[in-house]
């Protein structure tokens, strides 16, 4: 059983985790560094349990300990009762939810090893370094059957908490790898069989529906950052340019809704084992 511990003290080293929340560059290097990620929610939190993360301790709101019971009790984590006004304090913003959780990262795999398994359906992105975009990509991908997700070097922290809470958790469903060399790593892709697809509004491309991704054995589509898209190095390399057609004037879609939409017409009619 966790212990319960009523902390006063903003300062309080035990809170070290939690500190300055809503500095995103000091948690994008702090984070992956010393292998801990923040859960936000009652939601997410149990989800990343679920998936198998360990928890190193829990930041709770009075109103929170008896909903987070069960969760309190099968777990030796140390978990934290403080005040909203001190939650504050120590996060840097008004912790809605009331619940945080202080969770251990796994080893990552391999962009080699995701690419031997059983994945039919791949995202691949490049630069996309807005959390909310990932975590929006990532949620779509776990409720579209999208099998895995290969990241260039420079996207975003997926556990990052924002990406961790707009994605509501299905961070932890999808498994996912870093290339490590961009775009050359877009070789070891295609040697594993799949079609490389790249999401674009370019006129030259062929419309999802022409180009009928579903019915293709092995396929990575593409997708680039908001705003910029994918690089004219992945646009080269790709086996094919594909898009969604657009209607009244507008050219495209923010990446996160061009993903949904690409994801359903990737996998729909799916072989199914």
């Amino acid at each position: 059983m966790a212990d319960l511990i009523t902390v006063e003290n903003p300062d309080d080293p035990r809170l070290r985790d939690y500190t300055g929340l809503t500095d995103v560059e000091l948690r994008r290097k702090r984070e992956p560094a010393e292998g801990l990620f923040i859960a936000e929610g009652e939601k997410v939190i149990r989800r990343a349990k679920e998936a198998g993360y360990e928890m190193r301790s829990m930041l709770l709101s009075a109103k929170w300990i008896d909903v987070m019971r069960d969760v309190i009790d099968e777990l030796p984590a140390p978990v934290y009762a403080v005040s909203p006004e001190l939650a504050e304090q120590v996060t840097g913003y008004h912790v809605h939810r009331g619940a945080l959780a202080s969770m251990q990262r796994k080893p990552l795999p391999t962009a080699d090893v995701l690419l031997a398994g059983n994945a039919r359906r791949i995202v691949v992105m490049e630069a996309v370094n807005d959390h909310t975009n990932i975590g929006a990509i990532f949620r779509s991908a776990a409720a579209l059957g999208m099998d895995a997700v290969l990241l260039s070097p420079d996207c975003a922290d997926p556990l990052y908490r924002r990406s961790v809470k707009v994605s509501m958790g299905a961070v932890f469903s999808v498994p996912y790898a870093r290339l490590d060399r961009w775009p050359r790593g877009l070789e070891s892709v295609r040697e594993a069989g799949f079609a490389l697809l790249a999401l674009t509004p370019d006129e030259k491309a062929r419309s999802l529906d022409e180009a009928a991704p579903h019915t293709m054995d092995r396929v990575a589509l593409m997708l680039g950052a908001e705003g910029d898209g994918l690089s004219t190095q992945a646009l080269v390399a790709a086996d094919e340019w594909v898009r969604i057609p657009m209607s009244h004037g507008v050219d495209s879609l923010n990446v996160g809704a061009a993903a949904a939409v690409a994801f359903y017409a990737v996998a729909t009619g799916r072989p199914r084992a």
